[in-house]
């Protein structure tokens, strides 16, 4: 079943953090989705707080890119997203993150930022690839 990505893990395989870059490496191997909004967020960070320069951001995320399936955030998403944070109270861009997870037809959202084992809509599970599940 295809997993999505949240732009946190797509940063940790990035990162100089080893135990988190190691986790979510393996993660990128298996082929999720991303979605554009991740790669915005992700250049966004990289340039702004890590100080990467502009060439530096596309070298990396190019490589991602390749390794990944990326879906567009449209209207559709954006409905979706207004639809998501008011019945679970997430913010805009989480719910962004979530419904375009949800309209991928992902069943698994990694994100170190979203509630662990929470399920969005009996159909996509959040999970915390750094946690050990307690089930």
């Amino acid at each position: 079943m295809p997993v999505f990505l949240d732009s946190n893990i797509v940063l940790y395989a990035l990162g100089n953090d080893l135990s988190k870059r190691i986790i979510a490496t393996s993660l990128l191997a298996q082929k999720p989705i991303i979605s554009t909004q991740v790669i915005n967020e992700c250049s966004h960070v990289l340039r702004r707080k890590l100080k990467y320069a502009p060439e530096d951001v596309s070298r990396e995320l190019s490589a991602v890119i390749k390794a990944v399936t990326v879906v567009d955030v449209g209207i559709q998403e954006i409905r979706q997203a207004w639809k998501i944070a008011a019945r679970y109270g997430f913010s805009h861009y989480d719910s962004l993150i979530i419904a375009a997870a949800l309209l991928a037809d992902c069943t698994t959202l990694y994100s170190e930022d979203l509630h662990h084992e929470q399920v969005i809509d009996s159909k996509l599970s959040v999970r915390n690839p750094f946690l050990i599940s307690t089930k």
